[in-house]
């Protein structure tokens, strides 16, 4: 079997899709199914043969992301499924979306999309002048519209699936999480990777990965380090990622006198420098309130490190007693009383380092790709029958 995926983001940039995309066409090849990706080209020679990059220029305001051009995006996608293929899935809603649908059904073939951003909750936080009652009643009718022009679409959790019923959805909905996928680090990699980063060698490490963007709810994570003062004086939070509240979160952390409880790596080179991170840090510490699955959660248990974290839309189906995490309640007072326990206790650390490890090998990418591929064989025989 052969399927284009069409996205309006992939690898250098770095975020939930793209590490989705990678996982998909790694994970899908011993079931013998085929993936060539359509994606922006970021400048700088990315030369994967899978993939079709296409022109595109920086987003203003947020340049770390690229703004594809619309005819040519376009007629990428319409090349890469004319050469022949079964099925197109698209990856992101915007010019991706209307070109692999287009493409689609000008040849003939079934169309579906993974439903990775649930847009009424994080508009808010950049359009903040526009009232969010329209701005909610806006993404709802356009996912509604988007999602019922497809043919399935591929939901990462039961949250999520609930939630585009109660949009009116009305097409065939898959509940299918991304699987992960990542390797060992090195021998030493823990005492390497705070050298490198001035980080202690022995101090308590609370660890946040992923884009540094305002609906993250970072500000919240700061104040658990604020509030972690007293009980555990020498913890310090490492933030590792970059995104458009990083500005304004530098600023808040000099402000409230945080600077050395704190700390902002950057993005991490994902093969090599996300694994030595997780090595390096005692405890995962995740405060979202809108994420679709939370596959950070689980690359961090995969790696054996202990979760505090809060339990909300797509993260309530990884976060529950025995899955080796705290969940505290949606408090900094108790998000902070949770860590603080947890860092001053080895026993509870260890204990619960191995339900992590135990549980996060239920969602690796080869256990959950044969799932995937009967999805895309159950979607294309469905077709198939519905065309003749």
């Amino acid at each position: 079997m052969r399927v284009v995926m069409v996205s309006d983001v992939f690898f250098p940039r770095i975020n939930g899709v793209s590490t989705a995309i990678q996982t998909y066409r790694e994970s899908l090849l011993p079931h013998g199914i085929e993936i060539e990706l359509v994606a922006p080209d970021y400048g700088g020679g990315h030369g994967e043969g899978w993939v079709r990059r296409v022109p595109a220029r920086p987003v203003p305001g947020d340049p770390e992301d690229r703004l594809v051009r619309w005819r040519a995006m376009h007629e990428a996608v319409r090349r890469a499924v004319a050469a022949g293929c079964d099925l197109v899935h698209v990856q992101t809603p915007f010019v991706a979306h209307y070109a692999g649908v287009r493409a689609a059904r000008r040849h003939g073939v079934p169309v579906l999309a993974t439903y990775h951003t649930l847009f009424e909750e994080y508009l808010g936080h950049y359009v903040p002048l526009v009232p969010a009652g329209w701005l909610k009643g806006l993404a709802r009718r356009f996912s509604r519209r988007q999602c019922n022009a497809l043919d399935a679409v591929i939901v990462p959790s039961s949250a999520i699936r609930r939630r585009l019923e109660e949009y009116g959805v009305h097409t065939a909905r898959h509940v299918l999480p991304t699987g992960i996928s990542l390797k060992a680090p090195p021998p030493g990699a823990r005492e390497a990777f705070r050298a490198c980063h001035g980080i202690p060698a022995h101090g308590p490490v609370a660890l946040y990965v992923g884009r540094v963007a305002h609906e993250k709810n970072i500000g919240f994570l700061l104040d658990v380090a604020e509030r972690t003062r007293a009980a555990v004086p020498d913890m310090l939070l490492v933030i590792a990622g970059d995104g458009p509240a990083l500005p304004g979160l530098r600023r808040a952390v000099a402000e409230r006198r945080l600077t050395g409880r704190v700390r902002f790596i950057g993005y991490l080179e994902r093969a090599a420098g996300l694994p030595a991170c997780y090595a390096a840090a005692d405890a995962f510490v995740f405060a979202s309130r809108t994420e679709t699955q939370g596959l950070v959660l689980l690359e961090a248990m995969a790696a054996g490190l202990p979760v505090v974290a809060l339990a909300a839309m797509g993260t309530v189906d990884i976060l529950a007693a025995g899955r080796g995490a705290l969940v505290p309640a949606d408090d900094p007072d108790a998000f902070a009383g949770a860590l603080a326990r947890l860092l001053g206790d080895r026993a509870l650390r260890e204990r619960l380092a191995a339900e992590a490890r135990a549980y996060a090998a239920q969602w690796s990418s080869t256990a959950l790709a044969g799932r995937m591929a009967d999805v895309y064989r159950q979607v294309v025989r469905e077709h198939g029958l519905r065309a003749a």
